[in-house]
């Protein structure tokens, strides 16, 4: 479904002469290109969507880092190019979970692996990722993973 989103979009972006929409979606179908073949070359078949989405969050990432870098080093210019990329990328997502849903999410996942504490923290991570992929920000979700582990630990 995202793939061909990615292939419409890209149209779009050609016939309104969209060249930010146009280079970051052709970015986002190369890193793409690039996963399906290191995926065949081990045998696999192609990404499905959930691991796009972690594609996408792992790009938006870096960019968001890259933009700091450039604030930092006195470049708001190429900073702003970052923003810009991390605007188009996040059309693709769905939508982020809040607090207190991932919150939620987390108090579920618990239950539902059977975690007792901070050592069954890969177990929850590893849930939430297959049932929230690309809707909850597992950066900041581990720190509360962690804290309602300690707390039942």
């Amino acid at each position: 479904m995202l793939r061909a989103r990615f292939t419409t979009e890209m149209k779009e972006a050609m016939k309104a002469g969209d060249k930010e929409k146009l280079a970051t979606v052709r970015m986002i179908q190369a890193a793409l290109k690039d996963r399906d073949i290191e995926a065949r070359g081990n045998g696999k078949e192609p990404i499905a969507d959930e691991e796009i989405l972690s594609l996408l969050q792992k790009m938006i990432k870096q960019r968001t880092e890259s933009a700091g870098v450039y604030e930092q080093g006195g470049r708001p210019e190429l900073a702003a190019n970052e923003r810009a990329e991390i605007a188009i990328i996040e059309r693709f997502l769905p939508t982020q979970m809040d607090e207190a849903e991932t919150k939620a999410a987390i108090e579920a996942a618990i239950t539902e692996t059977g975690a007792v504490g901070p050592k069954d923290m890969g177990k929850v991570i590893s849930a939430l990722k297959g049932a929230y992929a690309g809707r909850m920000d597992f950066g900041k979700s581990s720190g509360l993973v962690k804290a309602a582990l300690a707390s039942k630990g």
